[in-house]
């Protein structure tokens, strides 16, 4: 028999919030769109389309107990590794990328799942894992091979910026249970000769040139630097109160590249202004807040681990892709979650809230 306690507590809050930013996603899709011509159908009517999907997976994720999630972690880890090494061997390749499995009616990207999955494995390990005065080196062994399977397969593709995403909710599922300074200094002295051994032989020279645009935006101001100064000028063009609503030079005259999608955050500053972001930060801020309250609100690990895993999948898309856009990290292709065109990002972003959703709403039954 449903228990109507379910719906009493359902968090309402949350989904606002969530309907609140994606409200204003449509809206600055439409603006920075508008110039396009011979689209067919409109972006920010295809983002409708995909924020309807996401909200039945969000429903459908939050009515069935979310401890069935601690059952199946471990096959859908096993299931999502293989279709990525599916994809290297198989996959759809298209500018210069392999990241796609094409299933006839649409192309699956394996990687944006494994953001998930490796928040439900790591809930599921660390919740049955016992662990005394902080995790040692030892103790890291097999979460790192865990986590570094996949993020080695996804960088194979290559997306450095999904395989960095998952290596960040990954370490910060790890702080939060906790390690050893002793340990955290041998992984640091560890990963330098990694990065090394990663920027020699394994990055490609777009992947390098995005570094050194970073650190010196003018090398390359029509070539790879070009995304950087251009959505540099659309931010601070913007000033306090913004150009307004389509009025915006950069994103209407598209000069901005990708205004759509991993720079959409730059048209909402031109036309908005500091006050419009500062709005938008303020939503976001509450968000990961509500997710980290739902954390400590939570009776058992397994799911204040999820909703741990889930806030911080959610802040590290959003300071990565805002860190992007304004020039203080290198451009690595991060969507601001539920703001920027694109459907992968807003199912997945969607499935995540519905797992806090789930966490939330039965936290008074155990």
């Amino acid at each position: 028999m449903f228990d109507r306690r379910l719906f009493t507590n359902f968090d309402w809050t949350l989904l606002g919030v969530v309907l609140l930013i994606t409200a204003f996603g449509v809206v600055n899709i439409y603006s920075a769109s508008s110039s396009y011509r011979d689209i067919g159908t409109p972006y920010y009517l295809k983002q409708l389309y995909w924020i309807f999907a996401g909200l039945i997976l969000c429903l459908t994720v939050c009515s069935l107990d979310y401890h069935m999630l601690e059952d199946f972690a471990y096959w859908l880890y096993g299931g999502v590794l293989v279709l990525l090494v599916l994809v290297l061997v198989a996959g759809k390749t298209s500018m210069g990328a392999t990241r796609w499995i094409h299933l006839g009616f649409f192309n699956m990207q394996p990687s944006e799942p494994m953001k998930i999955v490796i928040i439900m494995t790591f809930a599921r390990f660390f919740s049955r894992y016992p662990i005394f005065k902080g995790l040692t080196l030892k103790d890291l062994v097999y979460p790192l091979l865990i986590l570094g399977a996949p993020a080695l397969l996804i960088m194979k593709q290559p997306d450095l910026g999904t395989a960095v995403l998952v290596s960040l909710i990954g370490g910060t599922m790890l702080l939060f249970v906790g390690v050893r300074w002793s340990a955290l200094a041998s992984l640091f002295a560890a990963a330098l000769p990694i990065v090394y051994g990663a920027w020699t032989f394994g990055l490609h020279d777009y992947q390098k040139n995005r570094i050194y645009n970073f650190l010196n935006p003018d090398l390359d101001p029509l070539g790879s630097g070009y995304h950087i100064i251009q959505s540099k000028i659309a931010v601070g063009s913007g000033a306090t109160f913004g150009k307004g609503f389509m009025q915006g030079t950069q994103s209407q005259l598209r000069f901005l590249p990708e205004q759509h999608t991993d720079f959409a955050f730059s048209v909402f500053a031109e036309e908005w202004g500091f006050a419009g972001c500062l709005l938008m930060l303020t939503l976001y801020l509450f968000l990961i807040l509500w997710g980290l309250s739902i954390a400590k609100r939570c009776n058992d690990r397994f799911g204040s681990l999820l909703a741990v895993g889930v806030s911080a999948m959610l802040f590290w898309h959003i300071v990565i892709n805002m860190g992007m856009v304004i020039g203080l990290l290198p451009v690595v292709g991060v969507p601001l979650p539920f703001f920027s065109y694109g459907g992968t990002s807003m199912v997945t972003s969607m499935v995540g809230v519905g797992i806090l959703l789930n966490i939330s709403m039965r936290r008074f039954m155990f």
